[in-house]
């Protein structure tokens, strides 16, 4: 079981994550932006700093083309309101690719203008221009590590027309898509016998090793596996699977290999296996190696209930449970190797089943399915749209569910404490 005390240094260690920034470099005589650790070296009063990449280019400057900023993400909103966290959350997972500022603050109880207010005066950006330039970096790691066509790589990157995509590409690099695919490096293509495979750069040092073993202690039987130092798991897309592999790919990336029914929106399955492994923390060199990074969640729900039945039991126990689930209430996705076999079932599934078994106690299949009843309803919501304090009051109403567990799965969909 989770204890208090590890909820505490998991709180702790994601604040120390956050603590710190990656800072831009702007040199105004070139209207080029940097990353850190580029090799410019620019007269210091002609530098200007930006804590995002998406404010120096609303700015009006550009990417650098040597140290290349758009092909890491970096973290966003450390420093700011839990208001501003909620919505950059919101915005990575897809609320402004079809959705309006204004729908953005409505889910947030504010006006468009307080919002937009908010993300000036803390990230020097608007929802809008925040959401444009991630699209637009995700677009051009397309260009440059894959052979997508333009038209697969817009629609992939949460565009909703190539018109707006060629748009967004000569605002954001002064270039349309095709000239840009034609500068990418010899070496960036990245060349895989079957589905897509895409870089994950994160900063140095990562732990590889105790990631691997956090995840392994905690996989789903049938839904995940960790085999020959490959982390692999069944996803879902509007109820068609797929599959995701990822590996150590070199020092500062990791790789990923999807095999998916359809390229649309994968930006939100990359930003979302990211957030797995926490690719886009910054970390201090100093404490890199006593642990692994602050590991993220891919499903909501799934980590919901492995949490639920951490209240009954250890983690060997929790796997056979969340095993028995899987076997019984998952999909099968028949033809698949490496031990994956299903999908994790659904909220409505488990909500409209009978759990109790032989491997589940009682009363904890009586608040997984409670659990599962509050999410159907909406009682519960795990998009990030509540407050981390809401959010802990509505799974704390849950009966039988305590609140150590209600922070944990807070903690580990991202949302915290402010």
């Amino acid at each position: 079981m989770t204890s208090t005390s590890e909820y505490g240094q998991s709180l702790s260690g994601r604040a120390r994550n956050l603590s710190s920034m990656t800072t831009y470099s702007a040199v105004v005589t070139t209207g080029i932006y940097c990353r850190p650790g580029c090799s410019a070296k620019p007269l210091a009063e002609n530098v200007r700093t930006f804590t995002l990449a998406a404010a120096a280019e609303a700015a009006g400057f550009r990417a650098c083309l040597r140290c290349r900023p758009y092909r890491v993400a970096g973290p966003i909103a450390a420093d700011s309101p839990e208001l501003v966290c909620r919505a950059v959350q919101l915005i990575i997972n897809g609320v402004l690719d079809d959705g309006t500022e204004a729908e953005l603050g409505r889910r947030l109880a504010v006006s468009s203008r307080h919002l937009r207010r908010q993300f000036h005066d803390r990230l020097g950006v608007t929802p809008d221009q925040l959401a444009r330039s991630r699209r637009a970096h995700f677009a051009r790691r397309l260009l440059d590590d894959t052979d997508v066509t333009v038209a697969e790589a817009a629609f992939a990157s949460g565009f909703g027309s190539v018109r707006q995509f060629n748009r967004a590409m000569r605002e954001v690099f002064r270039a349309p898509p095709q000239e840009l695919r034609r500068r990418r490096r010899r070496t960036d293509r990245l060349a895989t016998d079957g589905g897509l495979t895409m870089r994950l750069p994160f900063a140095p040092p990562f732990d590889w090793d105790a990631m691997l073993a956090f995840l392994a202690a905690r996989s789903v039987p049938g839904v995940e596996s960790v085999r020959d130092d490959v982390y692999r798991r069944t996803i879902s897309l509007d109820g068609a699977p797929g599959v995701l592999e990822v590996r150590l790919g070199g020092a500062d990336h990791l790789l990923l290999n999807a095999h998916l029914p359809y390229w649309e929106g994968l930006i939100h399955v990359v930003e979302r296996i990211g957030q797995v492994f926490g690719v886009d923390a910054n970390i201090d060199p100093e404490r890199a190696h006593s642990g692994p990074r602050e590991p993220g969640a891919w499903g909501p729900f799934e980590i919901g209930v492995h949490a639920v039945l951490a209240q009954s039991g250890g983690l060997a126990e929790v796997q056979t449970w969340m095993g028995e689930l899987v076997q019984r209430h998952g999909q099968p996705v028949p033809g698949l190797t490496s031990g994956l076999t299903h999908l994790f079932p659904s909220a409505d599934t488990l909500a409209d089943s009978e759990l109790a078994s032989d491997a589940l106690p009682l009363s904890a299949a009586a608040v997984v399915r409670s659990f599962a009843q509050a999410v159907t309803d909406g009682q519960i919501q795990l998009d990030g749209t509540p407050s981390f304090a809401a959010l802990v009051t509505a799974m704390t109403s849950v009966p039988g569910l305590g609140e150590p567990a209600a922070q944990q799965i807070a903690l580990r969909l991202g949302a915290y404490a402010r």
